[in-house]
């Protein structure tokens, strides 16, 4: 089977879960025999030798209706559907705070597509979504597809309601890379300092690291804070390095190798973001044997269920109350044998390489 995968023009360059995802799903479905090919929307591409097309964030549909018109192949979409409408409103500054109140939702999303395109050359291939906007260009996207990938149940449903449309869908769960993260070579310490929270996490407002500073300032943690400033958000790092305390650690990004002595070492990581499908880091550091804090907003609940602490983002003091809480108690392994049979690489690949039988 050959399948084309088709992602954001800035994939690499704007590292992010999505990335990983593209990568991972590629890097397993190899092994399972696919053949796959990865190309960003804004390429040139010869649609012959491919079954299927496998596009990525159904959110940016200017990427895709190009595709699906000029190819006429069946297609299935991976919806990384991620609403950050309450951070935009309530978190954001200035102008752009502003905007989103005059022009919610889909509207707002249709002029940041706009705007990309004219502030940093993102291209928008599919012209038709500038006169269809945003909202619609989605609607035609989704019901085009002969299946959708969202990341959890919960995802779906989110989408359903947002876009009033029901479409087949199988859902395909996020992980951590087996090969990496193996069981072999976890030899975890006995014990951690309790004072230790880890952060991993590009650095922007979506992810909500000035929230996290201000619950932990000047307290007894040692937080560590890993990863870069995401694109266009220089403003907010430096918002976040002028208001942290001595106890706030920035380390920027790191290779795996080292990223991992973080993950043995920590007691706690955070991830207190407005909203995620998965939290991948949050998954790999459970791995190594880290308590888990999450957002309550998105779909975590159903990978996390109960073996994590949840807060509310926009309250430092509720990320304060459950770091606490993580940080002094026992870890258990539910959350690891979770991901040794569910949420990895090699069992997304398996799921998705059904969904594409399926499909073909």
């Amino acid at each position: 089977m050959n399948v084309l995968f088709i992602a954001r023009a800035t994939l690499y360059s704007g590292y992010g879960g999505d990335t990983v995802q593209v990568l991972s799903t590629a890097k397993y479905l190899r092994k399972l025999g696919v053949i796959v090919d990865i190309r960003l929307c804004n390429e040139t591409i010869d649609y012959k030798p491919y079954n299927l097309i496998h596009f990525f964030n159904i959110t940016r549909p200017a990427d895709a209706l190009y595709h699906v018109r000029k190819s006429g192949k069946p297609y299935v979409v991976s919806t990384i559907f991620v609403d950050y409408s309450e951070y935009h409103q309530y978190q954001n500054k200035g102008i752009y705070s502003l905007l989103w109140k005059i022009f919610p939702g889909d509207k707002m999303e249709y002029l940041k597509t706009i705007a990309r395109w004219l502030k940093n050359g993102e291209s928008v291939i599919s012209r038709e979504y500038i006169f269809k906007g945003h909202r619609n260009a989605v609607r035609q996207l989704a019901k085009g597809a002969s299946l959708l990938l969202p990341n959890s149940e919960s995802e779906y449903q989110r989408f359903v309601k947002a876009y009033n449309i029901e479409r087949p869908c199988r859902v395909i769960y996020n992980g951590v890379d087996p090969e990496i993260f193996s069981q072999e070579n976890i030899n975890l310490p006995e014990k951690r300092d309790s004072n230790t929270v880890l952060c991993v996490a590009r650095i922007e407002g979506k992810k909500n690291q000035l929230n996290l500073i201000k619950a932990l300032n000047n307290t007894e943690f040692n937080v560590i804070l890993i990863g870069k400033p995401a694109p266009n958000h220089l403003a907010y790092y430096n918002e976040c390095r002028e208001v942290a305390a001595p106890n706030i650690r920035f380390l920027g990004f790191l290779p795996l190798d080292q990223l991992i002595k973080h993950y043995r070492q920590a007691k706690v990581h955070i991830l207190p973001s407005w909203n995620e499908t998965t939290g991948l880091s949050s998954l790999e550091a459970a791995w190594y044997g880290c308590n888990i804090v999450i957002t309550d907003k998105g779909d975590t609940e159903e990978y996390f269920g109960g073996d994590a602490f949840y807060c509310d983002p926009a309250d430092p003091e509720s990320i304060h109350s459950a770091v606490q809480k993580a940080a002094f108690v026992a870890h258990n392994d539910n959350l690891k044998n979770k991901i040794i049979s569910k949420y990895n690489w090699q069992a997304a690949a398996n799921s998705t390489l059904e969904a594409y039988k399926k499909v073909v």
